[in-house]
């Protein structure tokens, strides 16, 4: 019998290889073989919904990003689970981080403030691209938005992967995406970042300044997480999270992060997984109220 990781996003972000980093180390503690269930789509609802109703056994595992359980909720009416009392949580292995507004290579602008000038001024109604309706990163851009008066349609995508590429094709002026998708695109100099979504820069654009350094106060940031269904017994809880805080420790796999430009978290309880869960439900509902989204 093997344990199966569900995720909510495609193979090559960053959620999937923190899991696959993880899953390859548990696999080896555990003695049983964990795999990589990639459920994209419908911005998490499919891989929640999944292990939401799996049998808690610590079999079926739920390792997502945050928005399926802090910006769901406020997004999607009729949400087929609740983010608290569906899930137990488990570990958190990477620290929060932002995600990077960047513009096609033809696109003349450099920072922030450029940006926004650019999109007053189009004679043409422009356009970004996320991962996702009611996906941090369109929560953010919604945000900018609101706090700024600029006009851009929403491109959704069912993954960061997607909208980068399209990206970097030109078919998209502006996109929202993660570091790890876009960093190809911006080594090649198809794209450019413009600004990070976050409280801190990201490690593999340290260049690239934050939303608040530019002059838009946003200090909402990510982070992947690993989950069970609710129900599931203390003790595999705690070996779970002790075994991903043992990787959090290891001077290797934190060797392995920075390669990947992923920065760890600092070793957590389950306890402290759950108020962040709730820390970041109450705060991302303030972002949508701000943005004026409603669910849809």
């Amino acid at each position: 019998m093997y344990k199966r990781q569900v995720l909510p996003s495609g193979a090559g972000t960053v959620t999937d290889q923190t899991a696959r980093l993880v899953a390859e180390r548990l696999t080896t503690a555990l003695k049983q073989p964990v795999v990589i269930d990639n459920r994209p789509g419908a911005n998490g609802i499919i891989a929640s919904e999944t292990v939401a109703r799996a049998i808690p056994d610590g079999y079926t595992l739920l390792f997502t990003y945050s928005a399926t359980l802090t910006v769901n909720p406020w997004t999607t009416p009729s949400l087929p689970y609740d983010p608290v009392r569906d899930f137990t949580p488990i570990a958190r292995p990477s620290a929060p981080g932002g995600n990077l507004l960047a513009v096609g290579a033809s696109v003349p602008v450099r920072n922030l403030q450029e940006l926004l000038a650019y999109v007053k001024a189009s004679k043409s109604e422009l356009a970004y691209c996320s991962w996702g309706v009611g996906s941090g990163g369109h929560l953010a851009m919604e945000y900018l938005k609101a706090k700024t008066g600029i006009h851009l349609r929403h491109i959704p995508y069912k993954t960061a992967t997607q909208c980068s590429n399209d990206l970097a094709a030109g078919h998209v002026t502006i996109g929202i995406t993660d570091s790890i998708s876009s960093i190809p695109h911006l080594k090649a100099g198809r794209i450019r970042g413009i600004a990070v979504s976050g409280p801190e820069r990201l490690l593999p654009t340290p260049e690239v300044p934050t939303m608040t350094e530019q002059g838009v106060p946003f200090q909402q940031a990510s982070w992947v997480a690993l989950f069970g269904p609710k129900g599931l017994p203390a003790p595999i809880v705690a070996r779970l999270n002790a075994e991903v805080n043992r990787i959090l420790q290891s001077p290797e796999d934190r060797e392995r992060f920075a390669a990947m430009n992923l920065k760890p978290a600092t070793p957590t309880s389950a306890a402290d997984l759950a108020r962040l869960v709730s820390a970041d439900l109450a705060a991302w509902g303030d972002v949508v109220r701000v943005a004026g989204l409603k669910a849809q």
